[in-house]
């Protein structure tokens, strides 16, 4: 049987040579090799190409790389959860590539899978897919995108044998599997090391021959950042649980959900055993269910998302974040509810980049919008400044064209039968007139 090399934390990070590309897994910092990425830090290595989900949080993994100034260009679908990572990328002292968060997933599995690269409709007619080639499949826009890979990749597992086999915890598999098989050199911060045998083989959720070292070290609550304890910053009134009330009943039983954040999280607290709902999360869960009572964070608990500790209910499962988003783009989530900036008269949807501000956290929108069977969008029905977010066409940078099958709004909600914008409803206290005076699109009802 291989012997999988068990080094120390420091010999680890001297591998990584200057102008490596760097392959790092975790969601935030749930599952984040964070003891190589802080020992890596401690080193002279620069000029890495950093290809991540996000860039850890301030100070914390990539960010403490970011932070030294050792990363050249970062590759990643949500920088915008580091501050520091948004500075850099708007002073242009780092290069950044941003990447639907299911495309960069895929983009490293086609990697170790030694696939070129893949078709795939996420982005089509979007920012996201200019310069890239295009072409028409079965009468579907596609964009192509390159495989990914790595010259090291480091990834965090939970228990590991002395062969190399890894076991992942919970939704800590999100980017780790993947990552484990596309890079030259893979090496995996384990919390435990055990003999030969003692993981079930059909508990193994990454073979030891994609393993080249391994190193242990135990994570603490310091090292999980926001995901530490459960957040309590949920915006909540009468207007949006009006708004969360509303796209609930247009679920039923047995349906698979995909919630977005803002509004859409407040449907997960309206939901009941009762209701039969199964809830998803990009990040590999099915069967989502409510915050832990007891406070506790990511060291006991799943985490969603958004990246906030949630239990798990009854058939829960867990996978790995190209299978999840697999599962989106395939066609098997039956609704996704999604908060949005603009919704147009043709259905196209706007939803996560304004003018002015870089184009640094699409996350996992775009593919959710084309991949779902049924979309909702929840959304005050004007800005801040009275300006309508129902609109002609978006003037915004889009998320996806003609996907939008209802809107809710403080207001109305409105759906497209026959593919025209109608209005089906008003919200409680609303009245035509309103509607029609913070509405610029042309609507029937």
């Amino acid at each position: 049987m291989k012997q999988v090399p068990i080094i120390d934390i420091h010999t680890a990070a001297r591998m990584v040579k200057d102008g490596d590309t760097l392959l790092q897994g975790g969601f935030g910092m749930t599952g984040n090799p964070v003891h190589l990425m802080h020992a890596l830090a401690e080193t002279g290595i620069k000029n890495l190409t950093f290809v991540g989900n996000n860039v850890g949080e301030v100070g914390l993994g990539g960010g403490r790389l970011l932070r030294n100034g050792q990363i050249r260009k970062m590759i990643g679908s949500f920088f915008t959860s580091n501050p520091d990572a948004v500075k850099a990328a708007q002073s242009g002292e780092v290069e950044y590539e941003l990447l639907p968060q299911g495309t960069l997933a895929e983009a490293i599995r086609a990697g170790g899978a030694g696939i070129g690269g893949f078709y795939t409709p996420t982005s089509a007619g979007t920012p996201l897919a200019q310069g890239r080639e295009t072409k028409t499949i079965d009468g579907v826009e596609q964009v192509f995108i390159k495989a990914v890979r790595g010259n090291v990749a480091f990834v965090r597992a939970w228990k590991a044998d002395t062969a190399g086999n890894l076991q992942y915890r919970m939704t800590e598999q999100n980017f780790n599997k993947a990552m484990a098989t596309a890079a030259d050199l893979v090496i995996v911060e384990v919390e435990e090391i055990v003999p030969v045998g003692s993981i079930p083989p059909d508990q193994i959720h990454t073979p030891g021959c994609f393993v080249d070292y391994l190193v242990e070290a135990k994570v603490t609550l310091e090292d999980l950042g926001s995901s530490a304890s459960v957040s309590s910053s949920k915006k909540v009134d009468d207007t949006r649980m009006h708004m969360a009330r509303r796209a609930l009943a247009e679920l039923k039983k047995g349906d698979v959900v995909n919630l977005g954040i803002g509004i859409p999280t407040l449907v997960a607290d309206l939901i009941t055993a009762e209701h039969g709902i199964i809830l998803h999360t990009e990040n590999g869960m099915l069967g989502v269910g409510p915050a832990p009572t007891d406070g506790g964070g990511a060291m006991d608990y799943p985490v969603n998302a958004g990246k906030i500790p949630v239990t798990a209910l009854e058939g829960s499962s867990y996978f790995d974040s190209a299978d999840s988003f697999a599962m989106i783009r395939g066609g098997h989530i039956d609704v996704a509810i999604m908060g949005g900036l603009e919704v147009d008269e043709a259905g196209n949807l706007a939803n996560w980049a304004v003018p002015g501000k870089p184009l640094l956290g699409v996350g996992g929108a775009m593919d959710l919008a084309k991949g779902a069977k049924r979309l909702i969008i929840t959304m005050t029905h004007t800005n801040p400044d009275g300006s309508p977010k129902i609109v002609p066409s978006c003037a915004l940078p889009l998320t996806a064209m003609g996907v939008t099958d209802m809107v809710i709004t403080d207001l109305a909600v409105f759906a497209f039968p026959n593919g025209k914008l109608t209005l089906l409803e008003l919200m409680p206290g609303a009245t035509l007139e309103d509607v029609r005076a913070k509405t610029s699109a042309t609507f029937a009802f």
